[in-house]
């Protein structure tokens, strides 16, 4: 047992990590998306394969046993909004890592603010602008529930009159 004051490892690293074919599509994804860096991406990597390995194992049960634990995952999923109600263990499967991806509360913003780039809506998200019902939320890899997606606001401040202005 590890002490339980220290979190553990959230992501694993690729088995090879300098294969180009690799780098150039971590590149793309993390560039696309505005991770900082390659971390943020291994570990929606992990959550997407642990997820997976899930659905992996429900599939190897008997039916009548793996019915309540199917449910739950695909409850849980719906409810981050990764599939659908009526989705099956073959739709967990085939999960990309973009469906992750694009729950995060900084995709969200840029998509709904309409803004020129991701890294100006991880911005926004850090400097504590966005607010989801009445909390104020500045993590941009938050994962953003189906429920709370409508309740997305972003605060900008307006422009600041100028001194000039002030002196009348």
């Amino acid at each position: 047992m590890g002490d339980p004051r220290k979190a553990k490892k959230s992501y694993t690293r690729p088995r090879s990590i300098w294969t180009s074919d690799q780098i150039s599509s971590e590149l793309y994804v993390v560039g696309s998306y505005g991770l900082r860096n390659k971390k943020e991406l291994w570990k929606a990597q992990t959550e997407i394969a642990r997820i997976r390995n899930q659905a992996r194992s429900l599939l190897s049960l008997p039916i009548e046993v793996r019915h309540d634990k199917e449910n739950n995952l695909l409850n849980y999923l719906s409810r981050l909004g990764l599939v659908t109600t009526s989705s099956t263990l073959d739709d967990i499967l085939n999960l990309k890592i973009e469906d992750i991806l694009e729950r995060r509360l900084q995709t969200m913003v840029m998509k709904r603010s309409n803004l020129k780039s991701p890294y100006q809506a991880r911005q926004i998200v850090v400097h504590g602008h966005v607010s989801i019902g009445n909390r104020k939320i500045n993590l941009p890899g938050y994962l953003v529930k189906k429920d709370e997606e409508l309740e997305i606001l972003v605060h900008l401040n307006p422009v600041v009159e100028t001194a000039s202005n002030n002196y009348k």
